[in-house]
């Protein structure tokens, strides 16, 4: 597995252990080696450069697990190319050598994402490798290599999660959290659009699926369930963590030409940090984002095994220190 040390890695890592899989999980510090082990899985030194010891992980399993990626909205192209594409390509090459019979790629909604809401999309929706913003192209460039390399010697499966929180969540809610702490939260258009979300667990749900169940060279959407109205899940979420968002309001036009211009200008200019909103931030906080499970209902069985208020109980009993 890569990406063992991270949010989903973490959880699948706990899910292969009580199925009574063995589990070895690259690591590339000796703190994740650290977090890896503690989570009930052998470490393997080494990064997504590093294919020899990718390979030396993948040889004797039946399933590698490709959970690693570059995340966030803001970077260069060689940093999201050399995390995302070139990774990928790498821990493809990895399984292969080592003999592993499956490979499941974690992908996501975001490599459809190209300017415009995506409503009750399914997986005939096309991924965007040309899109503006960085993550979601290098994703969608990911998930080509992916598809690509399936067959006779290697089977293929893309799991696409939405919106992925829960208890370990490291990238949204803290985000979040220090927006609203600096005041630099807002709602765009009134965030009243629709959204689909993932709890964790149901993101490891269809993981396992994938590796168990799926068709070579397949592709599944998983969430939650039905959508939810923005705005009412990011408030409530918060407010399992003691957060209360502010109803502040922004012109979902002036937002998108001010992440259309900043980025433009932090690409071209020697200007420091980042922009003060990206596109793909914009994106995620101002458009319809909703996923039609009907496939992986039907082909895998899915289904939810975490219902979000089971899922937000969860959050603010572990905020306050409960179990």
């Amino acid at each position: 597995m890569t990406g063992g040390s991270g949010f989903i890695g973490g959880v699948l890592i706990k899910r292969l252990r009580a199925e009574g899989w063995g589990v070895r999980a690259l690591a590339r510090s000796e703190r994740s080696a650290e977090i890896v082990r503690e989570r009930g899985a052998e470490p393997v030194m080494g990064d997504l450069d590093d294919v020899q010891a990718m390979t030396d992980g993948a040889t004797g399993a039946h399933v590698v697990f490709h959970a690693a990626a570059q995340l966030g909205e803001w970077g260069s192209r060689s940093e999201f190319e050399q995390g995302n594409v070139a990774g990928t390509r790498n821990a493809l090459r990895a399984a292969r050598a080592g003999g592993a019979r499956r490979f499941v790629h974690v992908g996501t909604e975001a490599a459809l994402m190209h300017g415009e809401p995506l409503v009750n999309v399914d997986e005939r929706a096309p991924v965007r490798p040309d899109s503006k913003a960085l993550y979601s192209a290098t994703k969608a460039e990911a998930e080509i290599e992916v598809k690509n390399a399936n067959g006779a010697d290697l089977e293929t499966v893309v799991i696409r999660p939405r919106l992925v929180w829960g208890v370990g969540d490291t990238t949204i809610m803290p985000s979040v959290a220090e927006a609203a702490a600096k005041g630099r939260w807002a709602w765009i258009g009134g965030g009243r659009h629709k959204t689909s979300t993932t709890h964790v667990e149901n993101v490891v749900e269809g993981l396992w699926l994938g590796a168990t169940k799926a068709a070579p060279g397949s592709v599944y959407f998983v969430t939650d369930g039905e959508p939810v109205v923005f705005r009412d899940f990011m408030t409530r979420l918060l407010a399992t963590q003691g957060v209360q968002l502010p109803d502040k309001n922004a012109p979902r036009g002036m937002v998108g030409t001010l992440a259309a211009v900043g980025e433009t200008a932090w690409r071209f200019l020697p200007l420091p940090g980042r922009p003060p909103v990206t596109r793909l931030a914009y994106w995620l906080a101002s458009q319809e984002c909703t996923i039609d499970i009907s496939r992986a209902r039907a082909e895998l069985g899915y289904a939810p095994v975490k219902t979000i208020d089971q899922g937000m109980e969860e959050l603010a009993r572990a905020h306050s220190g409960g179990v």
